[in-house]
């Protein structure tokens, strides 16, 4: 297994072992080298001005929603909107295309809190127009009770996680969207989990709306994505009014740009949009094949030896998920076992890991939560569960 630890400047700082990437992820050299350059050499607002400190900062930033693009294989630059984050991306689609048009709203129990909290804020309430999809015992989407759904609401309004980030839960994307236009209705899936470990195939899945972040894919923090189909995103309100996103102003009115422009008011986060271009470089200089076998050897190896533990429950089988595994310990609390590790220089998430309605549903609150990525390692797991073993010698 190759070790990818030399590629990020964070290690040469910090000697714990960083297992909570499903919460950020580390940043490459490359992404941090572009983000200086950027306030060094060429830091100036976008599509003002005719400076060429101005051009070449609008041409990098413009560059890097092409690259997106590509990423994902959206069918034009145009359907991609930088967004602030996921969370600002479901907000912006729950306020300004769904509220007006949707009567009814699925959801799945693996949402974050981001995909719940939304939808309440635009009137969407469970046991009046807001459903919930039903899990299987392995905590996946039970597929013929949300075919009866969609069959008693069609023209629904779907939003789903593509990977659950509290147990890995990888959602079967493609038969639930096919599931959603059978009965008329649209989808929007949450990406924030899956783009560091999934190659997304916008066009393929043939998803009406994909949002994700960069921070978990290697890039900065405050910079997300928002995929939408065209014809949709040209329906879609402006989400906030400002500089940049109109056409004309007056006192009387104003008319606004075109997708995508018209949802990215005011100065937006332009260096981390342009260090978001340099991580989606990096992701694919590697190549997801890689990617995905080295999560799956983490994955299945962290698994085997966790399965070792007596009183150890595992919520999840290695078949299905990825980039995250969760369990608990019998008889100790999921916050001890993490601050023992936190002592030992283990970096992990304990908690109920924003997806409260899910841990409510097991009838735990919370869980300890081990998420890789690239630059982790088997001899890291090893050091893990000795840590592991011996947290849980001391509390019990």
């Amino acid at each position: 297994m190759k070790n990818y630890k030399n590629d990020f400047p964070f290690f040469e700082n910090v000697s714990d072992i960083y297992f909570d990437s499903a919460a950020t992820s580390q940043k490459p050299k490359a992404v941090l080298d572009k983000l200086k350059e950027y306030y060094t050499s060429y830091c100036a607002n976008t599509h003002r001005g005719s400076h060429d400190l101005g051009n070449r900062a609008t041409r990098e930033y413009e560059e890097a929603r092409e690259t997106t693009r590509e990423f994902i294989n959206a069918q034009q630059t145009e359907e991609i909107v930088f967004t602030k984050g996921t969370t600002e991306a479901i907000n912006l689609i729950a306020s300004s295309f769904v509220s007006q048009r949707f009567k009814t709203l699925i959801l799945s129990r693996l949402e974050h809190h981001s995909n719940i909290v939304p939808w309440q804020l635009n009137g969407f309430k469970e046991g009046e127009n807001l459903f919930i999809i039903p899990m299987n015992d392995d905590l996946s989407i039970n597929l013929k009770a949300y075919k009866e759904l969609l069959k008693e609401h069609p023209n629904s309004f779907v939003s789903v996680t593509h990977v659950s980030n509290a147990f890995g839960i990888i959602n079967p994307v493609r038969e639930l969207t096919y599931l959603a236009h059978k009965y008329d209705s649209t989808i929007l899936v949450d990406g924030a989990q899956a783009i560091a470990h999934i190659d997304v195939d916008v066009k393929e899945l043939n998803v009406d709306f994909y949002v994700f972040s960069a921070h978990k894919m290697f890039g900065p923090t405050g910079v997300g994505v928002l995929y939408g189909k065209y014809e949709l995103l040209n329906q879609t309100k402006p989400y906030q009014g400002g500089g940049t996103m109109i056409d004309d102003v007056s006192f009387e009115k104003t008319t606004y740009l075109n997708p995508p422009h018209r949802f990215e008011a005011g100065t937006q986060n332009i260096a981390g949009v342009i260090g978001f271009k340099e991580a989606i470089k990096y992701i694919n200089d590697i190549g997801y094949n890689e990617i995905v076998r080295h999560d799956m050897q983490l994955i299945r190896y962290a698994n085997s030896e966790l399965k070792k533990i007596d009183s150890l429950r595992l919520f999840t089988d290695s078949d299905n998920i990825c980039g995250n595994i969760s369990f608990n310990i019998d008889g100790i609390h999921h916050n001890d076992i993490g601050v023992l590790l936190d002592k030992q220089h283990i970096t992990l998430r304990t908690g109920h890991h924003c997806a409260l309605p899910a841990m409510k549903y097991l009838g735990v609150d919370g869980s300890v939560r081990v998420s890789f990525t690239i630059y982790n390692t088997i001899e890291e797991i090893d050091i893990f569960i000795k840590a592991l073993i011996r947290a849980i010698g001391m509390l019990k």
